[in-house]
C-alpha cells in the first residue's frame, strides 16, 4: 500500500469533522470537486469505505472513525515534530519545563539545582500553565518535559518516570463542621460542593486555577480533595485533613516518546537521582494545618520534600 500523505489526512480530517464537503472545502480553502475526488482516491487506495454519503448527508463508517482518531494524532505529531526541530535549531537553545501551579510537589527546585551540574544541561525556562494544559503543551512540541499527574493527565505518547506518590487531603474552610477531624473518608464529604475543572463533568462551580479554587473554599462556596502537597502553600483560613480512602496521585516526569535529546536525558537523570536520594525517610503530617492533633505516622506518612 502506498504511503498516505499528510495533505490527504488533512483533507479527510476536515471532512470527517465537518461532515459536509462544502464546509470542509471552505475550511481548507479549496473547491469542493477536487476535495471529493481526493477522498474517493484515498478510499480506493486504503481499500475501505470511510464515509457514507446519502441524501441525509455524510457520516463516518467504523473505518472512518478510526482514521479520524488516528489521523488527528498523526497530524498533531507532524506539527509537533516541526516545532521541535525549529526550536532545536534556534541559536540560543533552552529546555522548557511545564507544570500547573504547585504541580511539582516541591520537587522542581531540587531538580533544577541538580540539573545545573549535568554536562548536557541547557538554560531552563519554567512555564506555569493552567490546570490541564501541560500535557497538551508537551504533545504540541512547545515544551520539552512536563510534570504531570497520574491518573488525571493523559500520558499516552510520552516516556515517563514516576517521581512521587501522594495521598489525598480535603481542603476545607477553618469554620467547616469537619475541620477539627483527625482524618476523613470520602463518604464524609458526600453532598459537599466540589470544584469542576474546565472540560470535565461535574455540578460544582468551574475553576481554572488553584488560586481561584482556594478563594472559593475560603468563602465557604466549596470544598476540594487534592494531593497532599497542597499543604505547602495553604491559606491561613483553610485546613487540610487526610482522606484515608482518597485518590492516590503520582507526580510523573514526562517527555516525548523516544526522544533523543541529550538535554532531556540529563534532566531526567537529575530528577530520578534527586528522588532516589530522598527515598526512605518519612514524616507525619498534622491532621489539619494549624491544629495540634496529629495523625499517627502509621496512618499517613509522606516524603519530607512535601513539607
Amino acid at each position: 500500500m502506498d504511503r498516505v500523505e499528510t495533505r490527504e489526512l488533512a483533507y479527510f480530517v476536515a471532512v470527517a469533522e465537518e461532515l459536509h464537503f462544502g464546509r470542509a472545502a471552505g475550511r481548507l480553502g479549496m473547491a469542493q470537486p477536487p476535495l471529493s475526488r481526493a477522498i474517493r482516491q484515498l478510499e480506493q487506495r486504503l481499500g475501505v469505505e470511510l464515509l457514507i454519503r446519502n441524501s441525509r448527508g455524510v457520516r463516518l463508517t467504523e473505518a472512518g472513525e478510526v482514521l479520524l482518531h488516528e489521523g488527528r494524532k498523526a497530524l498533531d505529531a507532524v506539527e509537533a515534530a516541526v516545532r521541535r526541530a525549529q526550536r532545536a535549531g534556534e541559536p540560543e537553545r533552552k529546555l522548557v519545563v511545564v507544570m500547573k501551579p504547585n504541580g511539582d510537589a516541591g520537587l522542581l527546585g531540587g531538580i533544577l539545582q541538580a540539573y545545573q551540574g549535568e554536562p548536557e544541561a541547557l538554560p531552563v525556562e519554567v512555564e506555569i500553565c493552567r490546570i490541564g494544559e501541560q500535557a497538551g503543551l508537551l504533545r504540541e512540541g512547545r515544551a520539552d518535559v512536563a510534570l504531570l499527574h497520574d491518573p488525571y493527565d493523559d500520558l499516552s505518547g510520552f516516556d515517563t518516570e514516576e517521581l512521587l506518590t501522594q495521598r489525598s487531603v480535603a481542603v476545607l474552610p477553618r469554620t467547616h463542621g469537619l475541620a477539627r477531624r483527625r482524618s476523613l473518608h470520602m463518604a464524609d464529604l458526600a453532598g459537599e460542593t466540589m470544584p469542576r475543572w474546565p472540560g470535565l463533568p461535574g455540578d460544582g462551580p468551574e475553576v481554572r486555577d488553584t488560586a481561584q479554587m482556594m478563594q472559593l473554599i475560603a468563602l465557604g462556596r466549596m470544598v476540594a480533595v487534592m494531593p497532599e502537597a497542597v499543604r505547602r502553600n495553604l491559606r491561613e483560613e483553610l485546613v487540610a485533613i487526610p482522606v484515608l480512602d482518597g485518590q492516590i496521585t503520582t507526580v510523573v516526569l514526562a517527555w516525548p516518546e523516544r526522544s533523543r535529546s541529550r538535554a532531556v536525558a540529563a534532566f531526567v537523570r537529575a530528577a530520578v537521582g534527586l528522588v532516589q536520594a530522598e527515598e526512605g525517610t518519612t514524616v507525619a503530617f498534622p491532621a489539619a494545618v494549624g491544629h495540634e492533633n496529629l495523625v499517627p505516622a502509621s496512618d499517613f506518612e509522606v516524603a519530607p520534600h512535601l513539607l
